[in-house]
């Protein structure tokens, strides 16, 4: 049986389930992503955490992997046709935070440029 929510912002808030599922998210919205990319794009998150992630993520049918049969291996990510349904949220949530930044004067280190979540 699947679990039951109150109310539609507590079911959205599990899925998305913190800091990193959402930003692993939003860089999946960009596009592919092999596995090493998206370890030098969030250098604050370990090896362990980013894996467990995205296996989470996978499991929860927002994102897919795919596996090459190359020498050497690699693994991509891509967002599922459920997980590109959260671009406008994904969106608002950078737009609030761009916002909130330039309000309190909080600095934000962007080494990548600005994603394309629509």
């Amino acid at each position: 049986m699947a679990e039951r929510y109150r109310c539609p912002v507590e079911l959205t808030v599990d899925l998305l389930g913190g800091k990193w599922r959402t930003v692993i998210l939003a860089y999946l919205k960009e596009g592919v992503h092999r596995y090493g990319e998206l370890r030098r794009r969030l250098p604050g998150v370990s090896e362990k955490m980013l894996t467990q992630r995205l296996r989470e993520l996978e499991a929860d049918g927002l994102v897919a992997r795919h596996d090459h049969h190359t020498v050497p291996p690699h693994v991509e990510y891509r967002l599922t046709d459920e997980g590109r349904s959260l671009a406008p949220v994904l969106q608002a949530l950078y737009d609030w935070g761009t916002e909130r930044a330039a309000r309190s004067g909080t600095p934000i280190d962007d080494p990548v440029p600005r994603p394309d979540l629509r």
